[in-house]
C-alpha cells in the first residue's frame, strides 16, 4: 500500500532554479515535481505539494508563521501519512524544534529539510535531500510509521529536530546534532537507529496543536567583560518573561556579586531563567563546580545538553500554556519531546 505525503514549501534556497532564458535564480514549481524529478514515481508513495502563501525567506520568520504551519499540518493531518517540510537553512532548526512542541500528540513522521544549493542548479544538494525526506516520511514498518516524530534530514543523517543547529554557511552538511545520535544514517540503505526514535503514547486521527506561544524570551551570552549595567538593562526590559543564559562549559558563570544579585533579583520578579552551555558539545551540570551550584542555589533551571534552539522554543511554547509557575517549571524541568538527556 502506498504512502501519501504531503510536501509543504515555506520558502527558503531549495525552492529556487535558474531561468533558461536569463539564467536568474526563479522560483521552482514543486507542482511540477514528477516532471522535474521522474525518478520519484520508482517510490511508494503518492506525493501532493502545498505551497505556503506567501512564501518567506527564513530569516523573516515569526512564531505566527510556526502557528500558520501547524495548522496546516492540522488540517490536513487526517489525509496524509506524513509531511516533508521545506524551509530556509537559517532559522530551519528554530521551526523544527517549535512545531516538535506545537505538535502535542504527533503520531507521524514531520521531516524538515532544505538545501544549500538551489535545486535548479546542477550540483545542487536539494535533490537528494529531497527525495531521502519523502522516502522516510513514507517509511512504515509493521503498518506503523518508521520516524513517528519531527525530524530535520541533511546530507544522509535524520536528526531529531529539536536536537539540531545549523553548524556552517557554507558546507553541505549543514546541520549537526551535537547531544543526541542520528535517528538514521543513509548509504546504500537506510539505517534507522531504532533505539533513538521517539515513540508517541497516544495515537490519535486528531491532531492536538498549541499556536499560543508566549514572547518576552531574550538570549544572554556570557562573556568575559559583561558588565553589571548592561546585564541589569538587558534583565529589566519590559514584558521580560524568560531568559536562556548561555554559559560557560558545563554551565558555569561568574561568581562576582553583583552578578548573582542581578540574576536573583530578576528571578525574584517572576522571570524564569534557563542555563544552557555555550559548547557545541556537552551539558549543563550545575552541581560540579562553586559557579554553576550558585546558579542552582537562587533558583536558576538547568538546561542539560538543549540546543539555544530547543531552549527558546520550548519557553515559547510552555510560557504559553499559561500555568501557574509551579507546574510551568515543572515542565521545564523534564524532557517533553526528546529535547534533552536527564
Amino acid at each position: 500500500m502506498k504512502s501519501s505525503i504531503l510536501i509543504i514549501y515555506t520558502g527558503g534556497t531549495i525552492g529556487m532554479k535558474n531561468d533558461a532564458e536569463t539564467g536568474a535564480l526563479v522560483p521552482f514549481d514543486f507542482s511540477a515535481i514528477y516532471d522535474e524529478f521522474p525518478s520519484l514515481k520508482r517510490l511508494n508513495v503518492d506525493i501532493d505539494v502545498l505551497t505556503m502563501d506567501p512564501v518567506i525567506d527564513s530569516s523573516n520568520v515569526t512564531p505566527a508563521n510556526w502557528a500558520a504551519l501547524a495548522e496546516l499540518i492540522r488540517d490536513n493531518y487526517a489525509r496524509y501519512d506524513g509531511f516533508v517540510v521545506l524551509h530556509g537553512t537559517d532559522t530551519m532548526s528554530y521551526t523544527a524544534s517549535a512545531m516538535s512542541f506545537m505538535l502535542e500528540n504527533l503520531a507521524k513522521p514531520v521531516v524538515f529539510t532544505g538545501s544549500q544549493i538551489p535545486i535548479g542548479v546542477l550540483r545542487t544538494d536539494g535533490r537528494e535531500n529531497l527525495i531521502t525526506a519523502i522516502e522516510i516520511a513514507g517509511a512504515h514498518i509493521g503498518g506503523r510509521p518508521e520516524v513517528p516524530e519531527v525530524s530535520l534530514y541533511f546530507q544522509n543523517r535524520l536528526f531529531r529536530a529539536n536536537r539540531t543547529t545549523k553548524r556552517s554557511a557554507e558546507a553541505l552538511s549543514a546541520f549537526r546534532s551535537y547531544n543526541y545520535p542520528p535517528l538514521a544514517e543513509v548509504g546504500v540503505n537506510i539505517a534507522y537507529n531504532l533505539p533513538a526514535i521517539l515513540h508517541p503514547t497516544e495515537v490519535s486521527p486528531q491532531l492536538r496543536i498549541a499556536t499560543r506561544l508566549a514572547d518576552g524570551i531574550e538570549v544572554v551570552k556570557l562573556f568575559p567583560g559583561l558588565g553589571e549595567n548592561i546585564l541589569r538593562a538587558m534583565l529589566s526590559a519590559p514584558g521580560l518573561r524568560a531568559v536562556v543564559l548561555e554559559t560557560f562549559g558545563a554551565g558555569n558563570a561568574p561568581t562576582n556579586e553583583w552578578f548573582i544579585r542581578v540574576l536573583k533579583e530578576a528571578i525574584g520578579r517572576g522571570i524564569i531563567i534557563l542555563n544552557i552551555t555555550q559548547c557545541g558539545g556537552g551539558k549543563v551540570s550545575m552541581e560540579l563546580y562553586e559557579t554553576g551550584l550558585r546558579l542552582q542555589e537562587i533558583g536558576v533551571l538547568c538546561g542539560h545538553d538543549m540546543t539555544t534552539e530547543a531552549a527558546v522554543t520550548k519557553l515559547m511554547y510552555v510560557l504559553g500554556l499559561d500555568l501557574p509557575d509551579d507546574r510551568t517549571r515543572a515542565l521545564l524541568r523534564r524532557p517533553l519531546r526528546g529535547e534533552f538527556t536527564a
